[in-house]
């Protein structure tokens, strides 16, 4: 269906603007970056407006468990709509709000850790693929192009807490960066047994290891491993239980505490952002990606996006249960989790993996 639209929008709008406006020399090139602009956009804005209301749905599910209303006033048009307006509203009002950096900050990393924090989880999304045809860069690498883009985001981090040249702010970097790189280890380790499973770094590939029934993910032969790459998720984007860089009693908010207005707001943006990455790589590398779980019925059992972002919601759902639920865990309890528990559980498994691709294990490895 998005094939058939946008070869609609490409034959009848496209190619004909292109065509009017362009010369014929280098009509083919324009042709294609104007394409490959506009994929990029397709994929940018829906991830955006996924990152805003994950914030509305975030009040709206917590207020839910814990006997709460949640956001409910701030709608459209004079009508409430269940408060349907309300990251519209925070983000104008976010815009509008000054910027203040620090006297003896230095300005420019000031202003560029923020991004340095964002943009890494945004070009992740050019090797996702939402279908086996839907993907902007079908690349073998893939793997190991978002390993390197999300190891990123780390910059942004410690360059937040160091140029606001404030002991609470670099101490919120130090706690944060200790944790991201110790939970990063452990899901390397995770991706690892994906790779040995699967025999390919290209994503795609790997959702299309996992063809078949429920049973044939590699959520099943992987569980360990998929159980420590998605807790491990939880704890590198900084969320409850693991938020102990935010901890107001100790140290204010964290590494971003000197910064408000958009710059607060883009820090803010990363976290829900790295959320939805985390959760997308999660379905897509041990939950069979776009591919149904009825496998083999008609209709429900037919590969589809809808797998895919039905997936995606799941997860989802449970990073905010998860800080609806859980106290914050001591940073002494996050670190020994993290290198006594997992990491060794992770060497463990991928022998296991290792020792069943050998031996072919049916249904996984035949």
């Amino acid at each position: 269906m998005i094939e058939f639209i946008y070869e609609f929008f490409r034959n009848s709008l496209l190619e004909p603007v292109v065509t009017l406006i362009v010369p014929d020399a280098i009509e083919a090139e324009t042709l294609y970056i104007v394409e490959i602009l506009i994929k990029i956009l397709a994929i940018l804005l829906p991830v955006l407006a996924a990152v805003a209301y994950t914030t509305y749905a975030e009040r709206k599910i917590i207020g839910s468990i814990q006997g709460r209303i949640g956001p409910n006033r701030v709608g459209f048009f004079g009508l409430s709509l269940w408060g349907l307006g309300q990251p519209i509203a925070d983000a104008v009002k976010l815009i509008f709000k000054e910027i203040i950096i620090p006297s003896d900050a230095n300005k420019f990393l000031f202003v560029a850790a923020p991004v340095l924090s964002l943009a890494p989880s945004l070009a992740a999304w050019a090797v996702i693929p939402f279908s086996d045809t839907l993907v902007l860069a079908d690349i073998n690498a893939g793997l190991l192009y978002i390993l390197a883009l999300t190891s990123l985001a780390v910059y942004g981090v410690i360059i937040a807490g160091w140029s606001s040249n404030s002991k609470y702010a670099f101490l919120g970097a130090m706690r944060s960066v200790a944790q991201i790189v110790s939970y990063e280890i452990a899901m390397g380790f995770a991706l690892v047994g994906v790779l040995i499973a699967a025999g390919s770094l290209n994503l795609g590939n790997i959702v299309m290891a996992q063809n078949g029934s429920i049973l044939h993910w590699f959520w099943l032969p992987l569980f360990p491993l998929f159980l420590i790459y998605f807790i491990s998720g939880v704890a590198e984007t900084n969320r409850a239980p693991f938020d102990v860089a935010e901890g107001e009693s100790e140290i204010v908010a964290g590494f971003h505490v000197e910064y408000g207005g958009m710059a607060f707001s883009i820090f803010f943006m990363a976290e829900y952002a790295n959320m939805i990455m985390v959760s997308t790589l999660t379905a897509l590398m041990f939950c069979g990606g776009w591919l149904s779980p009825f496998q083999g019925i008609p209709v429900i059992g037919e590969p589809s996006i809808l797998w895919l972002l039905l997936k995606i919601s799941f997860f989802l759902f449970l990073f905010l249960w998860f800080r609806a639920t859980f106290p914050r865990y001591r940073y002494d309890q996050i670190m020994r989790l993290g290198w006594k528990v997992f990491i060794p559980i992770t060497i463990v498994w991928l022998v296991v993996v290792a020792v069943l691709v050998v031996g072919q294990i049916p249904p996984w490895f035949s």
